[in-house]
């Protein structure tokens, strides 16, 4: 990636854009210019045995329009980003402009989220207007990763059952949404020994669950099993303060099974989400974290059964 943020890339998209102009306006002249002439007016190229190509230039309508669009987009290009990294004589840019549009169209909805500021989290998961904000809000900027109905995919979590990574509280909620979470196991092969060891390990997390496991292996397991509780308890039941996983459920986040559990211990996990603190407003994020919060709540606006 570091070769296309490199110093050579601008200068050569410069001289790329202005050679291709450049061949195009040598291009007009050069078709421009009446070829001899012939006793029939023909270039001598025949097609299907009597389609001849007749020795005309260029019309002038058409010249005149091609020597229009480049001193177009030569005037463009002098006016607006194009060469290299060049910001244009009009210091337009698409960053500042989307930063203008979107300072204006938060000062817009600004009064619609006035309203929910003074109320809860909690109190707004059962208002069926915050709640009808919320699910715009969520789906235009979280079902991506979660899923339309907040149930998640394999590494996305779902939002609506009761299992959180890093608790349900409407402060949680906020904070998770704001400033993001970075889910990180890290490689344990390495502490545990070997391959061998590492799967008796594995046994005994399935263990954990009632999942299917060997119950030998498990047992060998459950000893060094001690590497990992520093995170997810001797009993295998998580750490929100961590967002370390409880171990002792079916609910498994990245895929269950000896093969998908061996794999996140050999090769831990980095799983992050992002910050929406510079993207929302505080009073979206309010509203969202309602709406977040009633997707776990059966009685909430719009619950599934």
């Amino acid at each position: 990636m570091a070769d296309f943020t490199s110093g050579f890339w601008s200068p050569f998209i410069t001289i790329a854009t202005l050679v291709a102009i450049a061949a195009c306006l040598l291009l007009l002249v050069l078709n421009s210019r009446r070829p001899p002439p012939s006793a029939d007016n023909t270039t001598g190229h025949v097609w299907d045995g009597d389609l001849q190509e007749a020795n005309n230039p260029l019309p002038r309508w058409w010249s005149g329009l091609f020597v229009i669009t480049i001193v177009f987009s030569l005037g463009y290009l002098w006016l607006y980003p194009g060469l290299g990294a060049r910001d244009g004589a009009s210091g337009w840019s698409a960053a500042a402009q989307y930063e203008a549009e979107t300072t204006a169209l938060a000062q817009e909805m600004a009064p619609l989220y006035a309203r929910f500021q003074g109320r809860s989290v909690t109190e707004l998961a059962g208002d069926a207007r915050a709640h009808a904000i919320g699910e715009r809000l969520f789906l235009n900027n979280c079902a991506q990763c979660h899923g339309s109905d907040g149930h998640g995919a394999k590494g996305f979590p779902n939002l609506a059952d009761n299992d959180w990574l890093y608790g349900n509280s409407p402060e949680q909620i906020v904070q998770s949404i704001a400033k993001g979470r970075n889910g990180l196991m890290p490689p344990m092969a390495a502490a545990l020994g070997s391959a061998q060891e590492v799967e008796q390990v594995a046994q005994y997390v399935l263990s954990l669950s009632d999942s299917s496991s060997d119950a030998v292996k498990a047992a060998l397991g459950k000893p060094r099993f001690a590497t990992c509780a520093a995170c997810h308890g001797a009993d295998g039941r998580g750490n929100q303060a961590l967002g370390a996983p409880n171990l002792s459920d079916r609910i498994w986040l990245h895929g269950g099974g000896l093969q998908a559990v061996v794999a996140i211990v050999n090769n831990g996990k980095d799983n992050p989400m992002p910050a929406w603190d510079d993207k929302l407003t505080e009073g979206q994020i309010h509203v969202l974290a309602a709406y977040v919060l009633s997707l776990s709540q059966p009685g909430a606006p719009g619950a599934r059964p």
